[in-house]
């Protein structure tokens, strides 16, 4: 059982993470105080939608650019209702989740019905998207947001694990069942493994983008409905920052860009890997900035990783 355990696609991540934190702990106590945890916790809560909305995307071997602009979108929607229009947190959360929906689903249409790359669509939708949100906000925040939904995202439940927590473990959980348990999951991977193969077993290549990007919506409305409760405001540039950290999460956890296989919970502990270095940065007094270097550098390691990975898997029979 243990020799299994540590063949698992995500025991290598699970091993780095807890490495890094290992690490930083004893370098620096005060990562492991009850503040700095929270904190933490609630920076994976969010990004782990961010990340999972473009692990789906990547399952099909395609990337979605819009990610962030979609997610942004929901955002101001979601808090523009509530200000503007005085509706009750659930139903403004629920008609964000169906902007995601809709943009997700405007996406997939247009790859899967015109052939037409994602990379080159979700460009254009990413401009859309961030057109819509500058015009719905004015460049302005949504201020105005109820008490409960603020408590939402900053209160806990016990000790250092914000109430955010629940939603997202709730999400990664469906997300597993979604991959190993549901057809369409395992369509996604098909399609993403080898589509002329898919195709010729039944399987509706159009469709399933259609459903990889409707998904992505979905998950990327989650985490900016989620941004919202935490930061207390409708910021405009929510989304603005999410790309790197959508991709580099799932290749740290060794999702395959081509498509085919992806890891629910190594994309996790990819998140948390990327979330316990900036953190680390932090806490050591490092420029800020110097995130996006590491993230970038990470993303290399990674993507060699997963090359000399898939060469030592094609020379194996022959060996």
């Amino acid at each position: 059982m243990t020799r299994n355990l540590f063949q698992s696609d995500w025991a290598t991540p699970m091993l780095v993470a807890l490495t890094i934190g290992l690490l930083i702990s004893l370098f620096n106590p005060a990562f492991l105080a009850t503040f700095n945890l929270q904190v933490l916790l609630e920076a994976v809560s969010i990004n782990v939608l961010i990340a999972l909305s473009q692990m789906v995307i990547i399952a099909i071997g395609q990337m979605n650019l819009s990610v962030g602009a979609l997610g942004g979108l929901a955002a101001v929607v979601f808090a523009g209702l509530m200000e503007v229009f005085g509706l009750p947190p659930a139903l403004a959360g629920a008609l964000a989740l169906g902007v995601g929906l809709a943009g997700g689903l405007f996406n997939g249409v247009l790859i899967g019905m015109t052939g037409i790359s994602a990379f080159v669509i979700t460009l254009a939708t990413l401009s859309i998207f961030k057109g819509l949100n500058l015009a719905i906000t004015q460049a302005q925040p949504f201020y105005e947001i109820p008490d409960a939904v603020k408590s939402f995202g900053n209160e806990t439940l016990f000790g250092p694990f914000p109430i955010i927590l629940v939603p997202a473990a709730v999400i990664v959980v469906l997300m597993v069942v979604f991959f190993n348990r549901i057809p369409v999951g395992r369509w996604l991977l098909a399609v993403g493994g080898n589509a002329h193969s898919a195709e010729l077993s039944g399987i509706s290549i159009t469709r399933t983008v259609i459903v990889a990007h409707c998904l992505s919506g979905v998950l990327a409305a989650s985490a900016g409905i989620l941004l919202v409760a935490r930061l207390q405001l409708g910021q405009p540039t929510i989304g603005d920052d999410w790309l790197i950290m959508s991709f580099a999460a799932p290749i740290i956890g060794g999702a395959i860009l081509s498509g085919g296989h992806v890891s629910t919970v190594a994309t996790v502990f990819g998140v948390l890997i990327v979330a316990q270095i900036t953190q680390a940065l932090v806490l050591f007094h490092i420029d800020p900035f110097f995130v996006q270097v590491v993230l970038g550098l990470m993303i290399l390691a990674a993507v060699g990783a997963n090359q000399l990975r898939d060469l030592r898997l094609q020379r194996a029979p022959q060996e």
